[in-house]
C-alpha cells in the first residue's frame, strides 16, 4: 500500500478531532470505514500512531512523528491547488463560518464590494475544523465563536481580528416558560429544565456545564441538533442557550440572563494578505443583525455598547455584568 494525501488528511483528521467518530463524521465517511483505513495505514508503516483509548485516540510518539511530516505536506498540497485554481478561475474569496444571523448582511455587502469576485460559503458548527480549511488553504477566511473559558485551537501562520470581545448568550424557552413575562432571567429559574447543546460545537457543552455548575445547578442535559433543539424548545421539553441576534419567532421566547454568566468571542481568521474590507464589512453585517434583534438592542443599550456607534472599532466588546434592569427595554422575541 502506498500513502496518498487522502491517507495523511485522515490521520491529521483523528488526531485533531480527538476520535474516530469525530473524525468519520469531519470527512463524510462511517467510523468503520475510517477504522479499517487507520489499520491499513498503520500496518503499511509497520507502527501503531493512535493509541484507542475509551475516551478517544491520542498519537503515540510514533504517530506523532508521522504527524509532524504529513501537516506541512498537506499544507503545501491545499496551498497548490488553491493558487492554480484561483489563476485558472479568477480572483475568489472562500469564506467559512460558523451559524450567525450577519452571514446574509455580510454576504451581500461583499458582492456589493466585489462583484467580479467568485464568492463561495461553507458552514460549520466546528470552528476549530473551519480554521484548519483556513490554514491549509481550502478557505481564505473564517468568521467563527469561541465559547469563553475554552479557547480554540489557532494554526500558526493565520491572522486573527476580534470582532466581539464578549458576545452574551441568551437563554431560548417556550413562549408560556414562566421566565418568559420578565425581559432578563435568571439562571436558576431553569434549575427544573431540561437543557440541550449541540455537542459538535467547540467548546458549547463544556462552557455550559461549566456555567451550571458554577450556579450550582445540575439539571439534565440532551445532546441534539439545532434543528431538534428548536422543536424540543417549542414543545417545553427543554430550554437552550442561543445567539443574541437570533431572530424573534412567534412560537419561541429568547431573553438575556441575569450577570451574562454565557458568553462567546467573535473572530475572523484569515489568511495573510486577505482583503481587509472582509473584515469591515462583517463588522457593519453584525451590527446591522445585532440592532436589528430587539432585546440584543435593549443589552447594547444598556451597557453603552460601542457597537452602536457606527464608525468605531468593536473589538473591545461590551461590558460583562447585566445589572437587574439590563433589559428593561426589551421588547417580547
Amino acid at each position: 500500500m502506498e500513502l496518498e494525501v487522502r491517507h495523511l488528511r485522515a490521520l491529521c483528521a483523528i488526531a485533531d478531532a480527538g476520535s474516530l467518530h469525530k473524525a468519520a463524521r469531519q470527512l463524510g465517511v462511517s467510523q468503520p470505514s475510517l477504522t479499517t483505513q487507520l489499520r491499513r495505514i498503520e500496518r503499511a508503516l509497520d507502527g501503531e500512531l493512535f493509541l484507542r483509548e475509551r475516551t478517544g485516540c491520542r498519537p503515540t510518539p510514533f504517530g506523532r512523528t508521522v504527524l509532524g511530516r504529513a501537516r506541512p505536506l498537506l499544507e503545501d498540497m491545499a496551498a497548490l491547488v488553491a493558487e492554480a485554481r484561483a489563476l485558472a478561475h479568477g480572483p475568489r474569496l472562500r469564506i467559512g463560518s460558523t451559524a450567525s444571523s450577519a452571514l446574509p448582511g455580510w454576504l451581500r455587502r461583499l458582492h456589493r464590494r466585489l462583484p467580479d469576485t467568485d464568492t463561495s460559503l461553507v458552514v460549520d458548527v466546528s470552528a476549530n475544523a473551519l480554521l484548519r480549511m483556513v490554514a491549509s488553504g481550502q478557505l481564505d477566511v473564517a468568521f467563527v465563536h469561541e465559547v469563553e473559558g475554552f479557547p480554540l485551537r489557532v494554526p500558526s501562520g493565520l491572522e486573527v481580528h476580534v470582532l466581539m470581545e464578549r458576545e452574551p448568550q441568551f437563554v431560548s424557552m417556550a413562549r408560556d416558560h414562566p421566565a418568559a413575562r420578565r425581559p432578563v432571567v435568571e439562571l436558576r429559574e431553569f434549575a427544573t429544565d431540561r437543557w440541550t447543546v449541540d455537542p459538535s460545537v467547540d467548546g458549547e457543552w463544556d462552557g455550559l456545564r461549566r456555567v451550571l455548575a458554577g450556579a450550582g445547578l445540575h439539571p439534565p442535559v440532551l445532546h441534539a441538533d439545532y434543528h431538534t433543539a428548536a422543536s424540543l424548545i417549542v414543545s417545553g421539553e427543554a430550554v437552550a442557550p442561543c445567539q443574541p441576534t437570533s431572530g424573534p419567532r412567534e412560537d419561541m421566547a429568547i431573553r438575556p440572563l441575569y450577570g451574562d454568566p454565557l458568553a462567546v468571542r467573535l473572530l475572523l481568521a484569515t489568511r495573510p494578505g486577505a482583503h481587509a474590507e472582509v473584515y469591515e464589512d462583517l463588522r457593519a453585517a453584525y451590527r446591522e443583525a445585532a440592532l436589528g434583534t430587539p432585546p440584543y438592542r435593549a443589552w447594547l443599550h444598556h451597557h453603552e455598547s460601542p457597537l452602536l456607534e457606527a464608525d468605531v472599532e468593536v473589538g473591545s466588546g461590551a461590558g460583562a455584568g447585566a445589572g437587574a434592569g439590563a433589559g428593561a427595554e426589551a421588547e417580547a422575541a
